[in-house]
């Protein structure tokens, strides 16, 4: 459920998921508006849905209309995956999972130092799984430092960890150059808008950084170029996309699918053949 929702990529995953493993599921788009997203719950438990995800802009107010939310959604304060069950709804929030197994595929995350480019509900969630996750230090950096230190209050209100807020600016250079993770979570690079410059370029970057864009369309954004020039490695929007769809597949039905049936059906969507 969302608005807009018709350009979601997680209809063919899920149902290329299901019919692999020969289940008698459909995932289907829901076009919601946020004044009818209450009625849209109600619903949908009547209709007997088994889940649903839900994608901006209902993922806060979703949670009013839920009977219990996980730990990791509470302090996240966003919900993208509902179960319904007999007698309650319960929330998750399987976002930052996503962003942590793909990172995690590249590099340990305990005691690790992170920035996280970005303030948005991409950022906190991400932000609050890489703490959970045992990070070492977690630096948010954004145009408007305002938010960004808003985001760091909240987390260190929930952990012992280093964290910390900057801007775009001189600070950012310094701090990247012992930096272990760069996450960026803004839409700088996003199709439509391939030719912008990225925040971080090559020359602020160092050969040990792992360089993770959320973005994933395109498949290689400017960022991930300017990584690769800098013998950085790199992770695709992808891997998120993919990994946080598999945990919401595994809450509704107990199972997870291969990683390879989400993926050929993604590259399938995003116009790649493989």
């Amino acid at each position: 459920m969302g608005d807009p929702v018709e350009h979601s990529l997680s209809p063919p995953m899920h149902n290329a998921a299901f019919k692999h493993l020969k289940m008698d599921y459909v995932y289907v788009p829901f076009h919601v508006k946020r004044d009818d997203l209450g009625s849209a719950i109600i619903g949908a438990r009547s209709m007997g849905i088994k889940g649903l995800n839900i994608t901006i802009p209902h993922k806060t107010e979703v949670i009013n209309y839920l009977n219990e939310i996980t730990q990791a959604a509470k302090l996240i304060g966003a919900v993208n995956t509902i179960k319904f069950e007999k007698k309650k709804i319960t929330g998750y929030n399987t976002d930052g999972m996503g962003a942590v197994k793909a990172i995690g595929e590249k590099t340990p995350i305990n005691g690790k130092k992170i920035i996280i480019i970005g303030a948005g509900g991409a950022a906190r969630a991400i932000s609050y799984q890489l703490l959970f996750s045992g990070a070492g230090e977690v630096l948010i950096a954004n145009r408007t430092m305002e938010n960004a230190c808003k985001l760091t209050d909240d987390l260190r209100g929930n952990f012992n960890a280093s964290i910390g807020c900057l801007g775009l600016n001189e600070k950012l250079n310094e701090e990247l150059n012992d930096t272990d993770v760069l996450v960026n979570t803004t839409p700088v690079g996003m199709h439509p808008n391939e030719d912008q410059k990225p925040i971080v370029t090559s020359d602020m970057m160092h050969r040990d950084l792992v360089v993770n864009d959320i973005v994933y369309n395109p498949l290689k954004t400017g960022l991930l170029k300017e990584a690769e020039k800098a013998g950085a490695k790199t992770i695709s929007g992808t891997k998120m996309l993919i990994y946080q769809g598999l945990e919401s597949f595994r809450i509704w039905t107990g199972i997870t699918p291969p990683v390879e049936i989400f993926e050929r059906a993604l590259m399938n969507g995003l116009g790649y053949k493989i």
